[in-house]
């Protein structure tokens, strides 16, 4: 007796395609959000070549481009732009330096040491990040009078730096990222004789390195936008930080709205070239600081 063949059932692939169809869409909604937050800078672009006429126009061109806004903004800031440049690059890059110098030994610490008292000192850590600088003010600002370090030049630097140069913020990220590096790789160096200190110069570090791109330009970036405390504890104009120039453009009964895009998009520009050299790393390290807890 012969058997009948029967032609194979095709593949159902309406899973594969339902998967697909999710990651178009997706895609589709991460696209149109960056569009959505690409907006105010795009705005602002074009509001710092467009002339006083054509200010409050909703017009994305402007119909008479000029310069004029930046040549503002060079000729009239005082101090002058570069002078600004160069008090935000020392504050931030100190504090940037600080936070990965810092944040690095303490998040190893709290993450591989095992000492007494570790998780509830690290909670405590965490819970600076619920403390807003409005609160500490005070008692701050009347420390660093104590200490001679509200201003006037250096001494003012020193004052903020301080006040910045290590947060919870970049202690939790880089202590998460080495909770997610396998021991194997510390008892393979131990080992071969190295002590704690040499395994996190040599092993430990180098590995981290995506955490510590996503610090610094986490801590580059705050600090280069930062208003608070630059407002309160530099009263000279010769240390003022960009964000504190910005308002020279703008008084009670007007604003300057061409020089005032122009300087806010020359003050966007190193934070952009930084995220773009770095953006690979950023990622990275935020996603796998949050894998272990």
């Amino acid at each position: 007796m012969t058997s009948v063949a029967h032609p194979a059932a095709p593949v159902a692939d309406t899973p594969k395609r339902g998967s697909q169809t999710r990651r178009i869409v997706a895609y589709a909604l991460l696209i149109g959000y960056a569009l959505l937050m690409l907006v105010p800078f795009t705005w602002s672009i074009s509001t710092s070549f467009k002339p006083n006429s054509e200010v409050f126009q909703l017009n994305w061109i402007p119909e008479q481009p000029t310069i004029d806004g930046y040549v503002t903004a060079w000729t009239q800031l005082d101090p002058g732009l570069p002078r600004l440049f160069l008090n935000s690059f020392i504050i931030a890059g100190a504090v940037t330096l600080g936070n990965l110098i810092l944040g690095s030994f303490a998040g190893y610490a709290f993450a591989r040491l095992q000492f007494w008292g570790r998780d509830v000192l690290f909670v405590l850590v965490l819970a600076t990040l619920m403390i807003p600088d409005q609160l500490r003010v005070v008692p701050v600002f009347n420390l660093l009078i104590g200490l001679g370090l509200v201003g006037r030049g250096v001494e003012a630097y020193i004052g903020i730096i301080l006040i910045l140069v290590i947060s919870g913020t970049s202690i939790f990220l880089l202590r998460q990222y080495f909770l997610s590096i396998p021991r194997d790789l510390e008892e393979a160096a131990r080992i071969d004789g190295a002590g704690y200190l040499q395994t996190f110069w040599r092993i430990m570090l180098p590995l981290a390195s995506p955490a510590l791109a996503a610090v610094a330009i986490l801590q580059f970036q705050g600090t280069w936008n930062g208003f608070f405390w630059p407002v309160i504890l530099l009263r000279e104009r010769d240390s003022w930080t960009i964000p504190l120039a910005i308002a020279q453009f703008q008084d009670l009964y007007q604003t300057q709205w061409a020089p005032l895009m122009a300087v806010i998009v020359l003050a966007t520009l190193p934070i952009l070239i930084l995220y773009i050299f770095f953006q690979r790393y950023f990622v990275e390290g935020i996603a796998a600081s949050g894998v272990k807890g």
